[in-house]
């Protein structure tokens, strides 16, 4: 897969995964909306229905009282009658229809103190009605007095409830719109109404209410209502007789919005989850796609990096048979012989390189037995020093140690150890392009001993350090052999430290050289 492939793949995926969770962000955001507009809905429902509840308990309360008193009531102060006639001719059958309508008002002035509106007196008004219809046969309508008797007449008469009641009510309201809410309506009566309704819509949640007077507060109000414009519903109150109200119907929820969520919770978790299986699955995906990548970039150099380690040591083989071939050489024992020792040390050589992919690989399955004894780094340190000391001063530098730790006896491996601390004088000295210039430190510090080894070679960047004990890393320079090697020198390094219980760091900076830490538990 070419570069542009690449970066276009991760761009599609990561574009679909953004839609994604946008349209799922979208719809959690509609659902809510939803919830909340019908919550809204359900509140200002319940509101209507107390409030219209309160108003028609007042009036027929008091409206039955009124009849109970009219039918006790003989003192009449004033009546007013009223009469309508309406007259039919059917001229081919000579029939005369008379339809004759009377309304009877008898108006009463009742003491206040029945109703408790805080006036001296109340006037009322009763009203009574009464209707018939006549049927006569060949009579002329210019007669205003009718001899004969009608062929059919029926007659109704009884109060006109409606009428009264409708009459009722305007004097009621406009009487009692003086009265203190307070007087009209208990806390008890709108709580045990809101709570009922807001029940039957499935709103079984906590509330506070009260009911305000232009704007202010009145009596009526439950323990812990505090006014919040944004979060508090109302409705009108109480109206007068022009259909107006100056009163209010507050409630609030202190726990909307924690019911409002419950209702969708379960969507939003299972959202959610999904969401986040495809985020994780997306983000495995692209972190093996990024992973394989390296492990290709890697897995190239260190393939180049091996040919060129094998490259020379086989080519001088080669030129050594050769020479060993020419019959003018074949018989000089003493360059056969140097051309053998050549061999074999060229075949040694490929041997470790060989070995070294193989104790890695045993080191990962554990599969590698390292027995450890009691011995003193420092001679650990001064054997080490001995395989690379022809090669530092071949390049004309210098190792200088500070052996200062005055406690120095570890549980180790001395092959293994000791292959430790060659590999990384071996990296000092191949990534020191000037003359290698190495000091060795060790020092105690509590129940472990350090050993530093610092030099002052090429360096590493911020994100070689991170990675220089991996496996087969190299600082990526493509098919570049500057310096020898295949990446697993370091990684060897950290998993022999591990396994005797130390730990390994290290600290460096480009063009500035490196530092490594490894500390270890002494024993006594």
């Amino acid at each position: 897969m070419n570069k542009r492939t690449f970066f276009l793949l991760i761009l599609l995926m990561s574009l679909s995964l953004i839609g994604i969770i946008f349209v799922q962000a979208y719809y959690i955001n509609g659902s809510v909306k939803n919830e909340k507009e019908r919550f809204r809905f359900n509140v200002n429902k319940a509101l209507n229905y107390v409030s219209n509840t309160i108003e028609e308990n007042e009036i027929s309360t008091y409206y039955d009282r009124f009849q109970s008193i009219i039918r006790d009531q003989k003192d009449i102060d004033s009546t007013a009658v009223s009469q309508l006639f309406i007259y039919q001719q059917n001229n081919n059958t000579k029939e005369t229809l008379i339809y004759r309508s009377n309304v009877l008002e008898e108006n009463y002035k009742l003491s206040s103190s029945l109703f408790d509106i805080g006036l001296d007196s109340m006037d009322i008004t009763r009203i009574i009605g009464s209707s018939s219809i006549e049927s006569y046969k060949n009579i002329d309508l210019k007669d205003k007095d009718f001899a004969q008797s009608p062929i059919s007449k029926i007659i109704r008469d009884g109060l006109i409830s409606d009428a009264q009641r409708i009459n009722f009510e305007k004097s009621f309201k406009e009487a009692t719109k003086r009265n203190p809410v307070h007087k009209r309506v208990s806390v008890e009566q709108i709580r045990e109404l809101l709570s009922e309704k807001l029940k039957k819509d499935s709103i079984n949640i906590d509330f506070e209410f009260a009911i305000y007077s232009n704007d202010l507060a009145t009596k009526v109000h439950s323990d812990n209502f505090e006014y919040d414009k944004a979060s508090t519903y109302s409705v009108p109150i109480f109206y007068d007789e022009n259909n107006e109200s100056i009163y209010k119907l507050l409630v609030n929820f202190p726990g909307d919005r924690k019911f409002i969520m419950s209702s969708i919770i379960g969507m939003i978790l299972l959202s959610v989850i999904f969401t986040s299986i495809i985020i994780l699955a997306y983000s495995s995906a692209l972190f093996q796609l990024i992973k394989q990548r390296k492990i290709s970039e890697i897995k190239t150099d260190f393939i180049n990096n091996m040919t060129h380690e094998f490259k020379t040591p086989i080519a001088t083989i080669n030129l050594a048979l050769d020479s060993i071939k020419n019959p003018k050489i074949i018989d000089d024992k003493e360059k056969v012989m140097r051309y053998l020792a050549m061999i074999k040390d060229e075949n040694k050589r490929m041997h470790a390189q060989v070995e070294n992919v193989l104790r890695i690989s045993k080191l990962e399955k554990n599969e590698l037995n390292i027995s450890k004894d009691r011995l003193n780094l420092h001679e650990l340190i001064e054997d080490a020093i001995t395989h690379v000391e022809l090669i530092v001063e071949d390049r004309q530098g210098y190792i200088k140690t500070f052996l200062d730790a005055p406690k120095a006896s570890v549980l180790a491996n001395e092959t293994h150890f000791t292959n430790v601390i060659v590999n990384i004088l071996d990296n000092a000295i191949k990534y020191s392009p000037e003359a290698p210039e190495i000091e060795v430190y060790t020092e105690n510090v509590g129940t472990n001993i350090l050993l530093k080894i610092k030099d002052h070679g090429s360096g590493m960047s911020k994100a070689a350090v991170k990675r220089v004990f991996e496996k087969f890393y190299r600082e990526h320079t493509g098919n570049i052999h500057n310096v020898k090697g295949h990446g697993l020198g370091l990684a060897y390094v950290k998993r022999i430290v591990e396994d005797h219980q130390g730990y390994i760091s290290v600290e460096s900076e480009k063009d500035k050289g490196s530092t490594f830490t490894i500390k270890l538990p002494l024993i006594s």
